[in-house]
């Protein structure tokens, strides 16, 4: 192990020691809040401090086990145990370095889910569908909590833009790396010659803000329009001027709701979709400036970036920001994404490893 990453644990082992303490402190009681988050970094801390106490353990029965090499009569059980401690400390140095990498907070957040038709017209608005289609398939199979928070139909069934929301556990974690420019290449249903067409969708995942959002609005700052309802479904909506439209005028962005038969409802949505988008661009700009110091290898979240394509006429799906390829894109757009959403975490945790034994 190198020394920085020892010393890493053992400063976080200390820490342990002052968490411990500030738990036992019957004022801390006082404050809920503040006791919740001390008691959630004890338990992170303890569960990394474990692993090292073991591996330090392991470390002083291989040194003990290499002393009884020299006796003749215990050399093949002093063997047996070099063996088994070197492996038992391979594994828990890597357990060591994967826990103790940068954790994004918003990971463990719900999220938004922003796809629109790019380029490619109604095909794109058509792709559009299908990547819905997919997400909303994974969010079942996950066991999360779907909501169609705004909607835009085209003329063939596809979608100009659409909203979900994601309820559950580690969203934002699972999805993040789902915004950017997504590439289709096939034969429309539109199209008579059978020639492959490519269009574009774009992505955006927004991790959902807490109730009391870090994002401060001034009521000022904002333009809310009321407008009837349109669009398909319409017969479904209420056909009064209970849809909502919130314009932020500093920045342009715009969130729409025409879902619920409640202007009220409605309003809240939209409200919620766009305090996300605000603060996705905070985030956006923040993420930009470390980028011009140090290029992430799994996205910058450009939404102008083409992370993937969506080859159907060879059954194709490429992730170009890990170079990954794999051919099930069948079973990827019935909602199977799993095998793309651990390739990209593993792909960030190698870069973050990388960068961590850089700075070291």
């Amino acid at each position: 192990m190198k020394p920085a990453l020892r010393h890493q644990l053992q400063r976080l082992d200390m820490r342990l020691a002052e968490l411990d303490a500030h738990l036992a402190d019957p004022q801390l009681t006082t404050d809920i809040q503040r006791y919740a988050q001390v008691a959630r970094e004890q338990a992170e801390a303890a569960a990394v401090v474990e692993r090292f106490r073991a591996y330090e353990q392991r470390e002083a029965d291989l040194a003990a086990a290499r002393e009884l090499l020299a006796d003749p009569e215990m050399a093949e059980m002093a063997r047996e145990e070099i063996a088994a401690a070197d492996a038992d400390i391979e594994r828990l140095h890597a357990e060591l370095q994967t826990a103790l990498l940068p954790r994004d907070p918003d990971d463990v957040r719900n999220a938004f889910v922003e796809i629109r038709a790019g380029t490619g017209g109604e095909e794109s608005a058509l792709f559009a569908a299908d990547l819905a289609r997919m997400y909303l398939r994974f969010c079942e199979r996950r066991g999360w909590r779907t909501e169609v928070m705004s909607e835009s139909a085209s003329d063939l069934g596809g979608y100009k833009e659409l909203v979900l929301r994601v309820e559950g556990e580690q969203v934002y974690g699972q999805l993040k790396f789902e915004s950017g420019g997504h590439r289709v290449q096939r034969v429309p249903e539109t199209e008579s010659q059978g020639r492959i067409h490519t269009s574009a969708c774009t992505v955006a995942v927004m991790a959902e803000p807490d109730e009391q959002a870090e994002v401060t609005i001034n009521p000022s700052e904002l333009r809310i329009d009321t407008f009837r309802a349109s669009g398909a479904g319409g017969q479904h909506v209420n056909k009064t001027d209970s849809a909502i439209r919130i314009t932020h005028l500093p920045t342009g962005i715009v969130a729409e709701c025409q879902d619920d038969r409640s202007q009220h409802r409605n309003k809240a949505k939209a409200m919620a979709v766009l305090l996300a988008r605000l603060r996705d661009k905070e985030r956006g700009e923040r993420e930009a400036k470390e980028a011009a110091t140090r290029k992430s290898l799994v996205g910058s979240g450009d939404r102008s970036d083409r992370i993937r394509t969506y080859n159907f006429p060879q059954g194709r799906l490429t992730d170009h920001r890990i170079n990954l390829t794999l051919y099930k894109l069948g079973s990827i757009m019935d909602g199977e994404l799993d095998d793309v959403v651990d390739a990209l975490k593993a792909a960030q945790a190698q870069a973050q490893l990388a960068a961590l034994e850089g700075a070291a």
